[in-house]
């Protein structure tokens, strides 16, 4: 069971009724100074408790009482230090305070079985060696705070995910390419990379489209970085004076630090990228806006295709959320995979690491054609040839997680092309990093797979 409490005394009534006896999940967003007490007359159901948006300082030292607690939000809140009692709370495996003013995390503040914790948007300055003593540790978001340098993470073998964008790194964190399974990684508006994206921004041609030719019309969607809306674009007028328009996409980025990075960096590598069969093409940059935001004016991608999975759940952690009963064709399979390592490998020949190389970040459309989206983590990467080689393989292994969903959604097949791409798979995902194929190979062997002519990639 699910709630939603709007207020302290509606709380109270709830529980008194007992409406609230099999609460699992509840949301609290009401102003709050201080924990409410009443939470603990939910202690043999409460799961998830989200207490976002409140102004809470500490939490009370009875917290573990609520034994069965494995997912804590506070966001926005008025924290200025991690507290300590979470690490005594023996079921909770994910942890949320993004947002608050937090400037210490002590090490006793880690819960034991901690699987995703999120600190973006704080004042950290340093983590404690205990992080890299949590052996369940997944999913690490840290970006935008004040970090120099990562404790030793060497023991954190199950780490995948990890975001430290728009921090104050000089040095990229080399010890962080020898985890194992590090598949998804962000590291933009850090100093030691600055130099690069500035580079990469000067090399790249705009077209630069004023936002008087514009007309913005329904809401597309919305994500961490921006907001993406279906508009209008004047091109010109014909003989009879009559204006010339053609429908496009606009994104307007909302001009914050998101989970993943800055959307400044989103918008260089959007157009760093390029035009690619699997891409949603760039048109230009907005010039002009009345409210000095920046925005993105993209090809209108046909309404007919829809996001192939959706983000990860508390449970899954790393890993998408596909529909119940989805399935893949063989076909449908290869055109995918196949798409997706085309335009990663054009990505990582421009220098891009695409951070994000997900599902829940893809278009599919008809005969599985697909179309990769969301650059909100990408980054630029170093000039060094081994570095670039190494954070490829990185990205492979995301590609490696793509492949293995699929595989296992994918309809009775022809066995032979079921166990190479299985063998595709296990390379990617392979423990050795240095065993991993190039981005290169794998569209040579998914080639090699399917039928003789390279039409067969092609939407």
């Amino acid at each position: 069971m699910n709630a939603t409490i709007q207020s302290l005394e509606q709380l109270k009534e709830q529980i008194r009724s007992g409406q609230l006896a099999q609460a699992t999940r509840l949301q609290m967003s009401c102003g709050l100074t201080e924990f409410p007490s009443e939470l603990f007359e939910l202690a043999d159901t409460l799961e998830i408790l989200d207490l976002s948006g409140n102004a809470l300082t500490e939490l009370p030292d009875r917290l573990p009482e609520l034994h069965k607690l494995r997912v804590l939000f506070c966001a926005f809140n008025q924290f200025t230090e991690l507290p300590t009692v979470l690490g005594k709370c023996k079921s909770l495996s994910m942890v949320g305070f993004r947002n608050n003013p937090i400037t210490h995390v002590p090490g006793q503040s880690l819960p034991p079985l901690l699987r995703w914790l999120i600190l973006t948007g704080n004042q950290i300055e340093s983590l404690p060696a205990e992080l890299g003593q949590r052996p369940r540790l997944q999913k690490l978001m840290i970006a935008g705070n004040r970090l120099k340098a990562l404790p030793d993470l060497s023991a954190s073998t199950n780490l995948e995910l990890i975001r430290i964008a728009a921090n104050r790194f000089e040095v990229f964190p080399f010890e962080l390419l020898n985890l194992p399974r590090l598949s998804w990684i962000s590291y933009s508006g850090n100093p030691f990379c600055a130099q690069d994206e500035q580079i990469a921004l000067q090399e790249t041609p705009v077209k630069h489209i004023p936002w008087s030719l514009l007309s913005l019309q329904q809401k597309l969607g919305e994500g961490a970085s921006g907001v993406i809306y279906r508009a209008q674009m004047q091109l010109s007028k014909d003989a009879q004076g009559i204006d010339k328009s053609i429908p496009v996409a606009v994104k307007l980025f909302k001009g914050e630090i998101t989970s993943d990075g800055l959307p400044v960096s989103e918008m260089a590598a959007c157009m760093k990228a390029g035009v690619h069969p699997n891409l949603i093409e760039v048109l230009g940059k907005i010039d002009g806006h009345p409210e000095n935001a920046n925005g993105l004016v993209m090809s209108l991608v046909d309404p007919s295709y829809r996001n192939l999975a959706g983000p990860p759940s508390f449970e899954t952690c790393t890993r998408d959320v596909y529909a119940a009963d989805i399935q893949f064709s063989p076909s449908e399979v290869k055109h995918i995979a196949s798409g997706m390592a085309r335009v990663a490998k054009q990505l990582h020949a421009n220098g891009i690491m695409h951070g994000d190389l997900y599902a829940h970040n893809i278009l599919l459309g008809q005969y599985g054609h697909a179309l990769l989206g969301d650059f909100g983590a990408a980054c630029f990467k170093p000039t060094d040839k081994k570095q670039r080689l190494v954070l490829e393989k990185i990205e492979v292994r995301a590609f490696g997680c793509l492949l293995e969903e699929l595989l296992q959604r994918m309809k009775c097949a022809d066995m032979t092309h079921e166990t190479d791409l299985s063998l595709l798979r296990d390379a990617c995902l392979d423990i050795n990093l240095e065993r991993r194929p190039t981005f290169e190979d794998i569209v040579q062997e998914l080639f090699r797979l399917n039928l003789s002519s390279m039409n067969d990639f092609r939407p």
